[in-house]
């Protein structure tokens, strides 16, 4: 369906603003009610009640098939979505797949992607993306500054950035904090001040003067499902060398994670227990911040007080993605394929699962609270 029809069909205009749509007052069943929400080829989003596993609707995101990355309004009623080719953001009421936002980056001139990078302000009124902007001109294409733009999201389908500010390369997956400062996920953790623009490092990663006997940390900023436990986790892998000779062969090898607190901002980065498997991302438990999940070829149960893996589950194929219900008892696992894998947390067994029309590929998994 094309953006315009689209819009009309919903009973939507250009001057809708998302303030007057989070007023409304949502149906009684859908209320204090948890969804987890996924994107998937050819380009649509999915919202599944937790409380059955069921697909509750399905909504046709305009353009073409995006990264799938999402970020979820603190109210849990409205997600966006970063589609068409890396381009556009796309706001969505799950109550009812109104497109209540759209922030059109590119231009004729100017070719704009954004990677992985979404987040929504703690108070709901912004969102920001790092724009990774490049000049066409007649003859040659133009690599300009990267920058993070901050959009007012009340101005909704026309909305346009109403502040910029220069920041690094290679930033990727970004979340709000509730002191009022946007994390940037990158070479290293660097915090911005997106009223003033106010730059600070959190914590060094690829900048970590660690001794010669460490390697140089290897961030993997691919997702970051943390809402669950409020917060933002960066995995990283390393190496300790036995000697000066610095032996790979006889190196001890460690997952490790920078960590930020987002109602505090404090950070922790520590080695969390050894590196015998590849895992593309963790969720904590909500209810113990010690106990760790991680999903690629296994599903995997870490207690990092210990420094140790407490459960290991080989699964069917690859997963990128993981979350888990606001209660901590189940673990959604998916990405890359059409299927969730729903298991149980304590053992890790597989309990259930979700079978989609599409493959999320790229795509988030994340869980949106509705409360009564």
């Amino acid at each position: 369906m094309k953006l315009n029809k689209l819009f009309k069909s919903a009973g939507l205009f250009g001057s809708l603003a998302l303030g007057g749509a989070l007023s409304a007052v949502a149906p009684a069943a859908m209320a204090d009610q948890e969804y987890l929400l996924t994107v998937t080829r050819p380009n649509q989003l999915h919202v599944i009640d937790m409380s059955t596993n069921k697909v509750a609707r399905t909504c046709d995101i305009p353009g073409d098939f995006g990264s799938g990355i999402m970020s979820v309004h603190p109210e849990g009623t409205h997600v966006f979505v970063l589609g068409h080719n890396w381009e556009d953001v796309y706001g969505f009421d799950i109550r009812n797949c109104d497109v209540t936002f759209h922030a059109k980056q590119s231009t004729p001139t100017l070719q704009v992607k954004s990677y992985q990078s979404l987040a929504v302000s703690a108070d709901g009124k912004e969102l920001y993306t790092v724009q990774n902007p490049v000049k066409k001109h007649r003859d040659h294409f133009e690599v300009l500054e990267p920058r993070l733009a901050v959009f007012n999201i009340e101005d909704g389908l026309n909305a346009k950035p109403v502040r910029t500010f220069p920041v690094d390369r290679r930033i990727t997956k970004i979340v709000a904090t509730e002191k009022g400062e946007v994390v940037l996920g990158g070479a290293d953790l660097k915090a911005i001040n997106p009223q003033t623009g106010e730059m600070r490092t959190v914590v060094k990663l690829a900048n970590w003067e660690r001794g010669p006997r460490w390697l140089q940390p290897d961030a993997f900023a691919m997702h970051t499902q943390g809402n669950q436990s409020n917060e933002y986790i960066m995995p990283y892998s390393t190496a300790k060398f036995t000697d000066d000779s610095m032996n790979f062969e006889t190196a001890e090898w460690w997952w490790g994670m920078a960590r930020v607190d987002l109602a505090t901002g404090e950070v922790e980065r520590r080695e969390l227990f050894p590196f015998e498997f590849i895992i593309f991302n963790f969720v904590s438990d909500p209810r113990n911040e010690e106990i760790l999940y991680g999903s690629f070829n296994t599903l995997s149960k870490h207690d990092i007080r210990q420094q140790k893996t407490l459960a290991v589950k080989e699964m069917p194929h690859t997963y990128y993605t993981i979350n888990i219900s606001g209660d901590g008892e189940t673990l959604y696992v998916g990405g890359t394929s059409s299927d969730i894998s729903i298991h149980s947390s304590e053992t890790l067994e597989k309990i259930g699962s979700i079978q989609l029309t599409g493959d999320m590929t790229t795509a988030d998994m994340r869980v949106a609270t509705i409360k009564d």
